[in-house]
């Protein structure tokens, strides 16, 4: 079975307190995304193997840890995955970013692909799909499905906040998919918005409404 890790560093409880304010405007809402998703990576990649290699200090010769020949994948869902994307590579600079789009038919109320664009080695990558909402899970679900069904073989899930209902659904049909979240929240309202929630992450990022 997947892990579940919720995050529980100051900062991190800091900087997300004024996410969720709704008198943060869309400016410092980024910036504050971008940091958030930073720190959390620093969690995310914590189990990446590492090789040993010799170089040269100004002193002397020495043997000295790099990641072992990682792979990376940064995937975020269309729209709003999109804020998280430059925190993670600050950390990751050498990943390679795809995008999967996904808009729910209003007849059926499930996801559809409308958009997706990977790296062509996908199946070699350890991927890290974003999404700063995991609210009733469907998007998250859909997109790790079209992800594997390109032949992805490492998933892991990061969002900022979530509701239990979302991460049941993610480990229900995904139970070898870690999910890491930077919060989890009460219960979904009627509206299957995350309460208490931080609104419409993709409207506060980029201004709409």
């Amino acid at each position: 079975m997947a892990k579940v890790v919720v995050f529980d560093h100051p900062l991190i409880k800091h900087k997300l307190t004024f996410i969720r304010d709704k008198n943060t405007g869309s400016k410092e809402f980024r910036e504050l995304v971008t940091e958030v998703s930073l720190l959390m990576g620093y969690e995310v990649t914590r189990d990446f193997p590492l090789e040993e290699i010799e170089i040269e200090t100004p002193l002397t010769k020495m043997k000295s840890q790099v990641i072992s020949g990682k792979k990376v994948g940064i995937i975020p869902i269309l729209r709003a995955g999109l804020g998280m994307v430059d925190g993670m590579l600050k950390l990751i600079p050498t990943a390679k970013v795809g995008h999967v789009g996904l808009y729910r038919d209003p007849e059926t109320l499930k996801p559809v692909e409308y958009y997706c664009k990977l790296p062509q080695d996908i199946e070699e990558r350890d991927l890290i799909v974003l999404d700063p909402m995991l609210a009733t899970g469907g998007s998250a679900v859909a997109a790790i499905n079209f992800l594997k069904q390109r032949g992805a073989k490492s998933i892991r899930l990061v969002c900022l906040i979530a509701a239990p209902e979302g991460v049941k659904a993610v480990e229900d049909a995904h139970p070898d998919v870690d999910i890491y979240v930077a919060s989890l929240d009460e219960r979904l309202n009627e509206h299957a918005y995350i309460v208490p929630g931080l609104g419409d992450a993709g409207d506060r990022l980029f201004g709409t409404k």
